[in-house]
């Protein structure tokens, strides 16, 4: 069974950092295929952030609102994706997701979510 289980929200100041952890358990696949969501309030969930999806397309995808500020990477031993997040903005205030597969079928597997708090 894959879980996601994401951690290191916070209430931070404008400029500053924070980093947020993902740990998928269950499958190498699932592990592959994570990335990174938010959802602000009353906005749409959009892709932050996720490793290349395709040969197709074999760039790290960005959203461009957070190009060149936040980073996704991945510790394999630790089966945990990353977001580091610098020079943080109010409009980066959302609630930050997790998502991944599960193998197979290829059922989008979300975690609960992490709050992040930028204040101007």
């Amino acid at each position: 069974q894959v879980q996601v289980v994401e951690s290191g929200g916070g209430l931070v100041q404008a400029g500053g950092s924070l980093r947020l952890s993902c740990v998928v358990s269950g499958s190498t696949f699932s592990f592959n295929r994570a990335g990174w969501y938010r959802q602000a309030p009353g906005k749409q969930r959009e892709v932050v952030a996720q490793f290349p999806q395709s040969p197709e397309s074999p760039s790290t995808n960005y959203a461009d609102s957070v190009k060149g500020r936040f980073t996704i990477s991945r510790d394999g031993a630790k089966n945990t994706v990353y977001l580091q997040m610098n020079n943080l903005k109010p409009e980066d205030t959302a609630t930050y997701y997790c998502k991944t597969n599960r193998p197979g079928d290829w059922t989008d597997v979300w975690g609960q979510g992490t709050q992040v708090t930028v204040s101007s």
